[in-house]
């Protein structure tokens, strides 16, 4: 069990560092929208789902560069923008769904938040290993 681990640590403590992320998404957007925004107010549906974006993305950043991806690099300004710039990639990519999904199509939004977060998870795990978190030489 341990050596299933140690080969695949990286993608293991990224599920789990995910799940965590997204749990801090999909708790702040339900907080809101079951509390102070109506999710069939198209304008209050993405104001709910920019603030648990921004609540995840820096609980992400912060787990990711420590836990997941081991990040040595000095440079935290630049590492940390180029987080953030992939993470409005997928916020885009998000909203887009959502509007589409729920303020379009009139799904459950709810259930449309939790399928999108999965997508936007992978996109994120990628953009981060190539893009974000890449070995400095």
């Amino acid at each position: 069990m341990i050596n299933l681990y140690n080969k695949n640590k990286e993608i293991i403590n990224y599920l789990i560092i995910g799940v965590l992320t997204t749990i801090v998404s999909l708790v702040s957007y339900y907080l809101l929208t079951i509390t102070i925004l109506d999710p069939l107010n198209v304008i209050e549906l993405q104001i709910a789902n920019i603030i648990s974006w921004i609540l995840s993305v820096l609980f992400a950043y912060v787990t990711n560069r420590k836990y997941v991806f081991a990040s040595k690099n000095k440079n935290i300004k630049k590492e940390i923008s180029k987080f953030v710039s992939s993470r409005l990639t997928t916020l885009f990519i998000d909203m887009l769904l959502m509007a589409l999904f729920v303020s379009i199509l009139n799904f459950n939004d709810k259930i449309i938040k939790l399928i999108v977060q999965i997508i936007v998870i992978v996109l994120n795990y990628i953009f981060s290993k190539l893009f974000v978190f890449k070995e400095q030489k």
